[in-house]
């Protein structure tokens, strides 16, 4: 059957027919040449073409942002400026190449290219550094590169991503039977979760808790964070076998081993210990299907008690309103990983509800390219 036409299509408004016909004229070549030559279209027209060829460029930008973190140019640059003929020699990169490798991070605003030829960080290239965990997840970036080299391929779902083999824990326990497979995941997790732990603390105010329980909580990075904002909070991690040394030596180090004790087990397969007032579930969704999410926050529902707050944060889609962070990377990303999907935050309060949450809120964070963070609570049965 043939397709409908926008103007044939009973769902489209009016406003949607006039804007199918004004993209049809920009897609004119004829038009394109014509607005090249008036003065106040050619201006968008030109922001146009730079923002597409963003788009066609944007490997590349990545590719020099990912050379820039292998081969540590913010160390090396970090006590004085240099020359490429000297970066060159002290990495054993043809100078031909690190000359390239310079002048490209220049452009991206990494580097400062100075009058006599030397090259020193630039804001953004010292920020990397600053930043914790940025660089590991830069480099970890190579396995997504690959996966997404045959794009259209990727897309139609006939590739064999690497993701899913770097990310076992989301097929449950059962996928992890190595110890330095665990040790891997927890790192770069630990490395990356500094950032949303600092976005959630800044957003929320735990103070009317008692006991906090992280689901998930890998080493224990959101809970060390929590207990130095809150002396007299009771902290319960809960996630698989594999991950509790790693947790157990975190606390250990922070002092906190004393009032942060370790349930280990899977949600997917055991039941969540009781006691805590609020649970945390940060960047764990958006690794699952709806079933399991469904399943998960059930549980947790069921084992808070009646006024007991749940906290979901991780990055969330932007629904009606796209967001580039969200559904042009996460989203993506989880494709790769063969499970989960990033949902809306509207998404997310659906799925709590239905599993018998009310008072669901959306808060607003500082940084919602780190995180988006849903609440609720179990309210009190007046009955």
């Amino acid at each position: 059957m043939a397709a409908l036409s926008p103007s044939d299509d009973p769902r489209s408004t009016l406003l949607d027919r006039w804007r199918d016909r004004y993209l049809g004229i920009i897609a004119s070549p004829r038009f394109q040449k014509w607005a090249a030559r008036v003065p106040l279209i050619r201006m968008a027209a030109r922001r146009d073409g730079e923002r597409l060829f963003d788009l066609v460029a944007g490997f590349t930008y990545s590719q020099v942002l990912q050379a820039f973190v292998a081969l540590d140019l913010s160390r090396h640059l970090r006590a004085r400026p240099a020359t490429p003929h000297e970066l060159a020699a002290r990495l054993c990169v043809p100078e031909r190449h690190m000359r390239v490798l310079c002048q490209a991070a220049a452009s991206l605003g990494l580097l400062h290219r100075r009058r006599d030829g030397r090259y020193a960080l630039a804001r953004l290239g010292a920020a990397l550094e600053g930043v914790g965990g940025l660089q590991d997840m830069i480099l970890h970036h190579e396995i997504l590169y690959r996966d997404l080299s045959a794009a259209a391929q990727f897309f139609r779902g006939e590739t064999d991503p690497e993701l899913a083999r770097f990310w076992p824990y989301v097929f449950g326990a059962a996928a992890v039977d190595a110890p330095e497979i665990a040790a891997r995941y927890s790192h770069l997790m630990s490395e990356t979760q500094r950032l949303v732990s600092d976005e959630i603390l800044a957003s929320l105010d735990f103070s009317q808790a008692r006991h906090v329980m992280d689901i998930g909580g890998g080493a224990g990075v959101f809970l060390t964070a929590c207990a130095a904002a809150y002396p007299n909070l009771s902290l319960t991690l809960f996630d698989l076998p594999q991950v509790a040394p790693l947790a157990a030596a975190r606390f250990a180090k922070a002092g906190i081993s004393e009032r942060a004790q370790i349930e280990s087990g899977s949600f997917r397969d055991q039941p969540l210990p009781r006691g805590a007032d609020l649970i945390t579930l940060i960047r764990v969704l958006y690794d699952h299907e709806d079933q399991t999410v469904l399943r998960l926050l059930q549980s947790v529902h069921e084992v808070l008690p009646e006024g007991g707050k749940i906290v979901i944060a991780e990055p969330m889609s932007g629904g009606d309103t796209p967001d580039r962070s969200s559904d042009a990377y996460f989203a993506l990303y989880c494709l790769a990983m063969g499970t989960g999907t990033v949902r809306s935050a509207a998404e997310i309060s659906g799925i709590m509800k239905t599993a018998g949450f009310d008072k669901v809120s959306i808060v607003k964070t500082n940084r919602p390219f780190v995180a988006r963070i849903v609440t609720a609570e179990k309210t009190v049965n007046k009955n």
